[in-house]
């Protein structure tokens, strides 16, 4: 197990580049199984989730070869079907919350699916209800084999159908979206998730050969197709790299530019840090953040005190909440941070109290952040990750606070973000990896 030492109270300067978006890649890589044709996937993030689904499919049968920086190359023509019943297949599925996206891709194209619970971080509930049922309407049976502990998924007949999903989830959608361009006739998804990584799963598809209409709304019309062909994707910038290196420049007082955001797939997320008082300038396709000695919450327009919440697309993505929690405990005035889509993902605080921070817990959902106005700085503390981006967000506190931080369990923080350490060193970040 790794673990980083962090030497807080260094500045950054420079420009940084976000790698390619984890969620997209996840949704499109799972993709390939769709086809027999060769699929080339550019700007892929070299994160732990993203290879493991790739070593994945490699060992399902998938050529796959590595054609250039940040570039993959597919082909799923020769899939070892006898595999994908192997117990080898299923450890390595309950491992990777990820896997749970070649559900729909098998199901449409071999008509027949495995699946274990995916593991993942541990956020509270994530249901896959959503996955499972939406197949179903499509025509799926599912048996559980209670000797295996899995999923076993037959679909011999595949027939659109109207769906209207019970909440917008996104893997769900990807899943059931895979599901139904090769299924017969016409499917309906109402409901839909439609954040960006949707649609450009749908554009994707689209250009495969599938024929999906409303891509960007939460109505979905899917007219299924016989077969799909290959193409070449580029995977967008990650949204959440995006706000986590905002407030890594505003946290450190830090002057940095973070280059080619695709900025109108940003969404709300630009306002949302602006309502804590950060100045974000907006330059071609580039976000330059100047240096921070002060900044001041927003409070409503009666005067009450300013929240911040997530919700499905185009509302605020709950992984930039941690992040934005952090940045408050440095703003002046007050925020209540409320987190309703996972129940344990704000357990995390405990450390940032513990390191100075003025934080009250309210319950599984909800934190009071009061600002310290950059009075009074974060101290060094010993930690561990429990999830991606609180991992990412306790790294953040630890480079402005004073003194030396040590934050364990950082296979976590290697999910989701690419030689995080090296990267950040590059602009004057003090952070070094220890096993």
């Amino acid at each position: 197990m790794a673990s980083f030492i962090i030497e807080g109270g260094h500045k950054l300067h420079g420009e940084i580049t976000p790698q390619g978006a984890k969620n997209e890649a996840l949704e499109v890589i799972s993709a390939i199984l769709l086809t027999d044709e060769t699929v080339v996937m550019k700007n892929v993030p070299d994160i732990l989730d993203v290879n493991n689904l790739i070593n994945l499919l490699s060992k399902m049968g998938v050529h796959v070869i590595k054609s250039g920086d940040h570039e993959w190359t597919f082909r799923a023509n020769n899939l070892d079907m006898e595999y994908l019943g192997s117990q080898e297949f299923v450890q390595r599925c309950s491992a990777l919350r990820g896997s749970i996206l070649t559900l729909g891709p098998l199901l449409a194209r071999f008509h027949k699916a495995c699946v274990a619970k995916p593991g993942g971080d541990q956020i509270g509930r994530r249901r896959l209800d959503t996955h499972f049922l939406g197949i179903q309407e499509l025509g799926a049976k599912f048996n559980y084999s209670l000797e295996r502990g899995v999923y076993e998924i037959d679909a011999n007949e595949l027939k659109g159908k109207y769906i209207l999903l019970d909440e917008a989830s996104v893997t769900g959608t990807a899943n059931i979206i895979m599901t139904a361009v090769l299924a017969e006739g016409t499917t309906t998804i109402y409901n839909a998730a439609c954040e960006p990584y949707i649609q450009q799963l749908c554009k994707m598809l689209n250009s495969m050969g599938a024929k999906i209409t409303g891509v960007g709304s939460n109505l979905l019309s899917i007219e299924g197709v016989k077969k799909l062909h290959g193409c070449e994707h580029t995977i967008l910038p990650d949204m959440i790299e995006v706000g986590s290196f905002i407030g890594m420049a505003v946290m450190t007082g830090s002057d940095i530019t973070i280059k080619n955001v695709s900025y109108e797939n940003l969404g709300i997320i630009p306002s949302m840090f602006r309502r804590l008082g950060i100045t974000i300038e907006h330059i071609n396709d580039d976000i330059h953040i100047p240096e921070h000695q002060h900044y001041e919450v927003a409070s409503f327009m009666d005067g009450s005190t300013m929240s911040l919440a997530d919700a499905p697309w185009p509302g605020l993505t709950p992984d930039l909440l941690s992040i934005m929690l952090v940045v408050a405990t440095q703003a002046k005035g007050s925020v209540l941070i409320h987190q309703k889509m996972f129940e344990s993902r704000l357990f995390f605080v405990d450390k940032l109290i513990d390191m100075g921070a003025q934080i009250i817990l309210c319950d599984p959902h909800r934190a009071v952040v009061v600002g310290h106005d950059n009075q009074m700085k974060l101290r060094g503390s010993r930690m561990s990750s429990p999830d991606i981006r609180a991992g990412i967000a306790l790294l953040i506190a630890a480079m402005s606070a004073n003194g030396i931080s040590m934050i364990s369990n950082i296979e976590q923080i290697d999910r989701g973000y690419e030689n995080i350490e090296g990267r950040l060193t590059a602009l004057g970040a003090a952070i070094k990896r220890i096993q």
